[in-house]
């Protein structure tokens, strides 16, 4: 069973995909879905989920762009596979020994980060074990949190790839009364 988002997906192929795989926190998932929002990625998240789709944290931390989101909740890995060619995924994961900022992305890259608290299977790490890429942590920490690594991951991605129509934003910052 596939279900889908996608009420602003355009005709042509997004420029990135994002696969979360079994994602556990609404809350990363919504900002996630905004990053790819702004960029016009797609993202997948593979099942099981461990939040409901409808869940206010969900929507709360897209904001009100999910439903502009292009998405889709696939069953399982293979089902993954069967409804996207796995031709050039990066594992984002703290295994890899690739920095995140010194591989060339291309469009249609997919960006493939694991759960919160488990990561990805050993078996998706063998499957790409060249295509590893991981965020540089110096200090004292495991890991960093997957909104965060996702969001500096795709952003570089889209840097690029040349996806930013404009420098910044184009509304005035408020102003002091």
């Amino acid at each position: 069973m596939t279900a889908t988002g996608s009420a602003a997906a355009s005709l042509e192929s997004p420029p990135l995909h994002v696969v979360l795989y079994q994602p556990e926190i609404p809350q990363n998932t919504g900002n996630i879905g905004r990053t790819c929002v702004a960029l016009g990625a797609k993202l997948w998240m593979v099942r099981p989920v461990g939040f409901r789709l409808d869940s206010s944290q969900l929507k709360r931390s897209g904001m009100d762009y999910w439903n502009d989101l292009d998405w889709e909740l696939v069953d399982n890995w293979q089902h993954l596979r069967e409804r996207l060619a796995l031709d050039n995924v990066w594992l984002v994961t703290k295994y890899g020994e690739q920095r995140y900022c010194d591989v060339t992305y291309q469009r249609g890259d997919i960006l493939v980060f694991g759960n919160e608290s488990s990561g990805l299977p050993d078996s998706i790490h063998a499957e790409f074990a060249d295509r590893q890429i991981c965020l540089p942590m110096p200090g004292p920490v495991r890991c960093l949190n997957l909104a965060t690594t996702a969001g500096i991951a795709i952003y570089e991605a889209a840097r690029q790839l040349q996806l930013f129509d404009q420098e910044c934003a184009s509304a005035e910052p408020p102003h002091a009364s």
